[in-house]
């Protein structure tokens, strides 16, 4: 009984090609970014920049189950140096375990996926950069389907892939165990899945509006699986850092914006009341109760283990089971505020650091190893270095790209250009405020997380110049020259930076050639 003009394709359009391809192509794209990422990974053989932390941090997880102070400090790195020479005798000896606990300035998730690598391949390069290296690979195929099912066309999403694996700062952080690779793994697959959820429950309205008559509300829609998937994953971003809140939010808030949408497309007579009524209850479950528990059950060997910092375990086991989870729970807040506390007064100079203004013109990129002296080149003294920068053409044309995504959601109020453009807000805004509220030292790498969206700011602008599959074959013919032409250049300008993102020995002049901005150099002093 169907009593209302609503077309199904209007809700959910169909979907170019066939789902074997749609499956095929990305996961290729991602194989290409693959032995790009795991090639040579355990090169450069040393603990480089801030994996001096995470390295031993994960490891400590995976022997004690809480972190714990090994022998030296990063002006004196010990540690590093016996674990490099295979000797794991890094403990620094305490008379209680308490006294060894060591305050971490974030969340123990990343820290956890750091550690299966180094489970599997051991205390080496290649181990501990294992699961950096895995998670960078899958982010490939995410943003190929998430691009894919955004565009309808999986000539955009293998598009999106491909410009994903040949970014420079991507590249790095794929090949490096630090966080933020992480961090950005997890916002992405919790994106996916707020896109997967607004077609799963366009579907049931369709379906719905297909069989019933026309109502002010419209149906309950019920258990929305997506939903609480991306719950579960933004959840576990802020488990690697705190600051995948700054998603957590505005992909809460997209989502119910989508459901008001839907309803409203739908023709219902009170879409928004509908939303509020039918909708919200659930998404706040998903996006706040969901996330919450991930992030909490993330802590779970801090509680089961004695010896975490600030854990009071004596005290918590001395008064029976109820004082026990009460005291527990006590001590862990406390630990959380600390933690917070120590972010927002985390001010201190350091060479490499740089303003939020300055990241979308790769001004300052953040050298994370660098070796002279050596052979290997075919000159008498090579230069190895791993220097953390975007590539600059893909970069500079996503910017540009944001700049029409803002024209087409202005003039077209498109769902997919509002996206990204809520997703690259929250991402990088923020920073903003702790540059000019708490002067807090920062790094271009912080911006990780949003580079998948700006790709997919460049992969909708090449939509856009592609034209709708029934264009004229000439239009189709120019954009698909320019969409090329584009992808050509960054994988050129990509080639080009290779040796300097992996470490591979060059000459001096080569590597002069390669310091695109001089302020690139200060960031590589020699």
């Amino acid at each position: 009984m169907k009593n209302w003009g609503v077309s199904p394709s209007r809700l959910v359009p169909p979907m170019q090609g066939t789902p074997l391809w749609g499956w095929l192509a990305p996961i290729l794209v991602a194989v290409f970014g693959g032995i790009l990422r795991f090639t040579r990974l355990g090169e450069p053989r040393a603990v480089v920049f801030d994996e001096t932390f995470y390295v031993k941090d994960a490891y400590s997880l995976l022997t004690f189950g809480v972190e714990r102070h090994t022998v030296g400090d990063v002006k004196n790195p010990i540690a590093d140096r016996r674990i490099l020479a295979g000797n794991l005798d890094i403990w620094k000896h305490c008379p209680e375990p308490s006294d060894c606990a060591a305050f971490v300035a974030h969340p123990p998730l990343g820290k956890w996926m750091i550690g299966v690598g180094e489970w599997l391949f051991g205390m080496n390069p290649f181990g501990w950069r294992f699961a950096a290296a895995v998670v960078g690979t899958l982010s490939i195929l995410i943003i190929a389907r998430v691009a894919r099912r955004m565009t309808r066309s999986t000539l955009l999403g293998c598009l999106a892939g491909l410009l994903l694996a040949l970014d420079g700062l991507h590249l790095v952080l794929s090949r490096t165990a630090l966080l933020d690779i992480f961090l950005m793994f997890w916002v992405l697959a919790g994106f996916a899945c707020v896109v997967a959820d607004r077609d799963w429950a366009r579907g049931r309205l369709a379906a719905w509006c297909e069989t019933h008559p026309l109502t002010s509300y419209g149906p309950r829609l019920g258990l929305r699986p997506w939903r609480v998937a991306a719950g579960v994953c933004l959840g576990a971003a802020c488990a690697v850092k705190w600051s995948g809140i700054f998603f957590l939010v505005a992909f809460a808030v997209l989502s119910f914006a989508w459901d008001m949408g839907a309803r409203r497309a739908a023709g219902l007579r009170e879409p928004y009341k509908g939303a509020l009524a039918l909708d919200l209850p659930q998404a706040g479950a998903a996006m706040a109760l969901a996330p919450a528990l991930t992030f909490v059950a993330s802590w779970a060997s801090w509680f089961a283990r004695d010896g975490g910092y600030g854990r009071g375990w004596e005290q918590a086991t001395s008064s029976g089971p109820l004082f026990f989870v009460v005291d527990s729970a006590r001590s862990w807040l406390k630990y959380q505020v600390q933690v917070l506390g120590y972010h927002t007064g985390l001010d201190l100079y350091h060479p490499y650091m740089s303003e939020p203004w300055t990241w979308p013109v790769l001004f300052r990129p953040v050298l994370f190893a660098q070796e002279s002296g050596k052979t290997g080149c075919g000159a008498r003294e090579c230069t190895e270095t791993v220097i953390g920068a975007g590539t600059p053409v893909l970069w500079f044309a996503a910017w540009l790209a944001l700049l029409g995504c803002v024209v087409w959601y202005s003039s077209a109020r498109d769902w997919r250009a509002g996206a990204v453009l809520l997703a690259v807000a929250g991402g990088w805004l923020p920073w903003f405020y702790y540059a000019v509220a708490d002067n807090r030292t920062m790094y271009l790498f912080y911006m990780i997380p949003v580079v998948p969206f700006m790709v997919l700011a460049v992969t909708l602008v090449a939509g856009l110049a592609l034209g709708r599959q029934d264009a004229p074959p000439g239009r189709r013919a120019a954009g698909a020259a320019v969409a090329g032409a584009l992808a050509l250049v960054v994988l050129i300008n990509f080639w080009w930076l290779y040796p300097v993102l992996t470490g591979e020995a060059i000459t001096q002049a080569q590597w002069w050639a390669r310091m695109l901005m001089r302020s690139w150099v200060e960031a590589a002093p020699k």
